[in-house]
């Protein structure tokens, strides 16, 4: 059963309340973050830490992005706003990618520059760890409420929070390693770590582009059936789709028997298009009407 999501304005707020309640949590994980890599000397603590700032940065983008996107439709863009809330999206990729380079880099360097002293204490580790089960929690929620509200800004945001979780078990598993004396466990854990962030990257990267390049939202056979099942459609032709999953536009031509009146066509024409959205979920349909 599809999920009942608001619209429009009402969808816009809610949106913009998770990431206002995102952006304070995730600034308080940062500076808890600062300070134990500060403290510690952990190269490994302060790339999460710069990956949690990124975080922040990305929340205060989104509630920029997300204001443009609740836009009504104008007349440079018939279509509304929505697909800069996907365009920030496919950004996340970009900033995914810088973070894995920065962390790559350091993890290399510190290999090739032999051991590092860390200083580790007690309060180090509970503070790291207690950072790690936040991130859990954002990244949950942060899921959730994105399929609620259909947001891809939301979702897409998840994914680089299930990653920063990523990395901030491999800079505990680094500090606890070098508790231990094994300064080799720190780098190799970030290597680890960069791998999931391209991998996540990956995943928003196939969310989204097919959005953004106006890929089919739908099958082209789901369409047609589902037109022709209406009484009085001889076929369907001519048949596109494009959209994100929660704001589905299709357009369709159908042919109708060439004896029928203007008013009994358009009719046939107001059915196809109440049956495509009630079945389809789609947001909005265009008729054209053949007579054959």
């Amino acid at each position: 059963m599809p999920l009942s999501r608001p619209e429009g304005r009402d969808k816009a707020a809610l949106v913009r309340r998770v990431f206002v309640g995102l952006l304070v949590v995730n600034v308080s994980v940062v500076a808890a973050k600062f300070v134990v890599g500060l403290a510690s000397g952990s190269l490994a603590v302060l790339s999460s830490a710069l990956d949690s700032a990124v975080d922040a940065l990305n929340n205060v983008v989104a509630l920029v992005l997300v204001r443009v996107a609740k836009k009504e439709p104008d007349e440079d863009h018939p279509y509304g706003h929505v697909k800069f809330e996907t365009l920030g999206a496919l950004g996340i990729v970009g900033v995914l990618s810088i973070s894995c380079f920065e962390l790559v880099r350091n993890a290399v360097n510190k290999l090739l520059a032999g051991g590092h002293r860390v200083h580790v204490s007690g309060w180090h580790v509970a503070l790291l760890a207690v950072t790690l089960a936040v991130n859990v929690a954002i990244a949950w929620y942060e899921n959730r409420r994105g399929a609620v509200l259909g947001s891809e800004l939301l979702v897409a945001d998840a994914s680089h929070t299930r990653a920063d979780v990523f990395i901030t078990a491999g800079a505990l598993i680094g500090l606890l390693s070098a508790r231990q004396g094994w300064w080799w466990a720190d780098p190799a854990v970030a290597i680890v770590v960069a791998c999931v962030i391209v991998f996540v990257a990956y995943r928003i990267l196939v969310r989204t582009v097919p959005v953004l390049v106006d890929q089919a939202a739908l099958p082209t056979t789901h369409i047609r059936d589902t037109a022709q099942a209406v009484p009085g459609v001889r076929s369907a032709y001519a048949i596109r789709s494009r959209g994100p999953s929660d704001l589905r536009y299709a357009e369709v031509t159908i042919a109708v028997d060439g004896h029928s009146d203007v008013a009994s066509a358009h009719a046939i024409a107001d059915q196809v298009e109440e049956r495509l959205k009630r079945d389809l979920q789609l947001h909005e349909v265009t008729v054209h009407i053949e007579p054959c």
